[in-house]
């Protein structure tokens, strides 16, 4: 049989190993995580911020949290341990400093620990959780394998087929990383083997190899943006828009961002392919293939099923439900049904390890932001800021320009959207705010910037060193063709969002 995706490898646990064993990492593993020389940068960052003299308008305990947050995102961006270890420090030096509240002990820790009561979180934890049932039922790859089958007569056609799987897959698996790693991107590097596209060969991988991988990683990035529930930095720009009295709902946020987004997902496929046209075009055997895989899988079973109507049902809720039951109550009920029908069993939700570590980082970067709000400092930076800008007498649409362009370039500094969104949204939506941007518009935007820019370097969103690692793609053209996929979404966004948010009434 010709198929498209490799087989699975076998399960290599001893079957009598207990759990424990199972789980625990080895100790070599273990210590690599953590770098002494990083844990040491990150402290003396906190340290002289920390002992730096309170600025005029600020309370200490505000400026000693600022320099807890900004040493817990050194060491995020320096990798100085997983971001997990670095968020549970920083609730416990918010909570023994007691910068969240002076005097008062228990209440310091129950601030500490409020982040784990954001509803948000929640919704993007659920979303993880369900994202499991999409990839162990089979259901992402059957669909995965559908859009090959319909577009993937040429080259052009598969890089949009398997970009419509993306965005189909999106509003369900919350991390593009899972999306791509698991389901897309295994397919695409099947097709380019059998097409005869080999990463190694003198010049085979410039055949289809190259172009799919960067359509691939490009058009990841893409669809991230169009549903809230696509990627952490959504969320992230919406919990911290919240803090501020501006409202970004599951439905408000697709309806301000369809536009602008759907038109970049429409054109990467086409940048790309002009600058980085692959020598074969057409690709007859690869429906063919994706035809033989289906039928070897045969009819849709019971859990992809199930699977498929909660996908509808959650949808249809997200969409028209917002009156009577909240964005993270769908998430929670399209899980409840998932377990209880078995399509999704309790073990495989324990072991979701990437659902959990998001909660821990999401929960401490959401409660720092949003005390920091809470304390003064983000309002006290806004106005600073916001007086300098607005001097520059740039207007509204001007300094719209200014501050996400900005924003956007700072990406170079990231390895990661949500560090991006965690360390810059909030200051940057303060002072846009503070010069009177409109605040959907200003707070979608500066949310889907650290996915979207992540296109600018080989690094810059987690899906990259998996497109990158496939060594099709040489590194000067990968930042080219990055750097005109930036300067295009700019474009987009703001000759194409503007007068779509005006049409809404957000601008």
């Amino acid at each position: 049989m010709s198929t498209l995706i490799p087989p699975a490898p076998p399960d290599k646990v001893p079957g009598n190993a207990p759990p424990a064993a199972m789980d625990a990492p080895a100790p070599q593993k273990l210590a690599s995580e953590i770098s002494a020389k990083g844990l040491l940068a990150t402290a003396v960052v906190g340290l002289v911020i920390w002992f730096i003299p309170t600025p005029s308008g600020l309370e200490p305990n505000a400026w000693h949290l600022f320099a807890i947050f900004v040493a817990t995102i050194v060491g995020i961006i320096i990798k100085a341990a997983p971001m997990g270890a670095l968020s549970v420090a920083a609730i416990a030096l918010s909570a023994t400093t007691q910068v969240l509240s002076p005097g008062n002990p228990d209440k310091s820790m129950s601030l500490a620990l409020s982040g784990f009561a954001n509803s948000t979180i929640w919704l993007i934890v659920s979303a993880f959780f369900v994202s499991r049932a999409v990839i162990s039922s089979g259901l992402g790859t059957r669909m995965a394998l559908q859009f090959v089958r319909i577009f993937g007569r040429s080259t052009l056609g598969l890089a949009y087929g398997l970009g419509l799987t993306d965005l189909a897959l999106s509003p369900f698996i919350p991390s593009n990383t899972a999306r791509a790693g698991g389901i897309v991107y295994p397919i695409t590097k099947s097709i380019c083997l059998k097409s005869g596209s080999h990463p190694d060969g003198p010049s085979t991988y410039r055949n289809i190899g190259s172009y799919l991988a960067l359509t691939g990683y490009n058009m990841n990035l893409a669809v991230s943006v169009v549903f809230f529930t696509g990627a952490a930095p959504n969320a992230i720009a919406a919990k911290f828009a919240a803090n501020e009295g501006v409202e970004v709902s599951w439905t408000g946020w697709f309806l301000a961002a369809a536009v602008p987004a759907l038109v970049a997902v429409a054109l990467v496929p086409l940048v790309v392919y002009v600058m980085d046209k692959p020598r074969l075009t057409k690709t007859p055997e690869a429906p063919k293939a994706a035809t033989a895989e289906l039928k070897e899988l045969g009819p849709m079973c019971r859990s992809e099923w199930i699977t498929l109507g909660v996908f509808l049902l959650m949808i249809v809720l997200w969409i028209f439900g917002g009156d009577f039951i909240s964005s993270t109550a769908v998430a929670f009920l399209g899980l409840a049904i998932l377990l209880l029908t078995g399509t999704l069993t309790w073990k495989a939700m324990k072991s979701e390890r990437a659902a959990w570590d998001t909660l821990v980082w999401f929960a401490a970067l959401v409660m720092m932001g949003t005390q920091l709000g809470e304390l003064g400092f983000v309002g006290w930076f806004g106005d600073n800021v916001g007086s300098w800008v607005k001097g520059l007498g740039f207007g509204t649409l001007g300094t719209f320009v200014l501050l996400t362009l900005l924003y956007a370039v700072a990406h170079y500094m990231f390895a990661s959207g949500t560090a991006h969104a965690a360390a810059m949204f909030a200051v940057f939506f303060g002072v846009g705010l503070s010069l009177g941007l409109p605040g959907v518009p200003l707070a979608v935007f500066l949310g889907a910037i650290p996915t979207i820019f992540g296109c600018l370097t080989h690094y810059g969103n987690g899906p990259a060193p998996i497109y990158f690692g496939t060594g099709y793609v040489e590194l000067g053209l990968w930042w080219r063709v990055g750097l005109v996929l930036g300067l295009m979404y700019a474009l987009i966004w703001v000759a194409i969002g503007i007068p779509w948010w005006m049409a809404l009434g957000l601008w």
